[in-house]
């Protein structure tokens, strides 16, 4: 499921992603912001966030189950499925830390029988986009660069999602002190 360059939650990404990159960060990377900028409107659909499914065809949401998918050893694999897997992983691993770091810390996570109860997201995410850099051949060439730096920029790239998360958080009030003042008081009168 893709959202259209043109609609208007693409563009409030943009202009977040790209205020934080280039203001606050002083990361001079447009494609980098770009990348992040789609895969945060890409992951608003839960089916693209939970890409991956399980035997059973139940989505992944565990990194460490994950991580063991990617390896090009087990099932007979090929190796572009572990690029797809890895690609998967730095993009989940970056969403998740850089706009839910509560989940990522929090207790869900650490439950016994949890495969990444013991993966550092951060680490995970710049190994996997570092592999993925790492696939510099023919079709992929020309977007290994991209990996590269998001696997060395990938701690500013959580920076600028929690910034955003902020922001997003900021608008959401604007809006309902917004709809609460159109609205008038709602308390009856005395």
């Amino acid at each position: 499921m893709s959202i259209p360059a043109n609609h208007p939650l693409r563009q409030l990404f943009l202009e977040l992603v790209w205020r934080h990159f280039f203001g606050d960060l002083q990361l001079y990377d447009a494609d980098v912001a770009q990348y992040v900028t789609a895969l945060l409107t890409d992951f608003t659909h839960a089916d693209n966030l939970y890409l991956l499914r399980d035997a059973r065809g139940r989505p992944l949401d565990d990194v460490g189950v994950m991580l063991l998918e990617s390896n090009p050893l087990l099932e007979q694999r090929n190796v572009f499925k572990e690029r797809e897997i890895r690609k998967h992983i730095g993009d989940y691993t970056l969403f998740m830390t850089g706009l839910f770091p509560e989940y990522v810390a929090g207790p869900r996570r650490r439950q016994l029988g949890r495969a990444d109860a013991f993966v550092d997201y951060v680490q995970a995410g710049k190994e996997s986009y570092f592999i993925v850099a790492s696939f510099d051949q023919f079709e992929f060439r020309q977007e290994a660069p991209l990996f590269r730096r998001l696997s060395e920029h990938f701690e500013q790239c959580v920076v600028a999602l929690n910034l955003v998360k902020t922001d997003l958080a900021q608008l959401r009030q604007d809006y309902l002190r917004q709809l609460e003042a159109s609205l008038g008081d709602p308390s009856p009168p005395a």
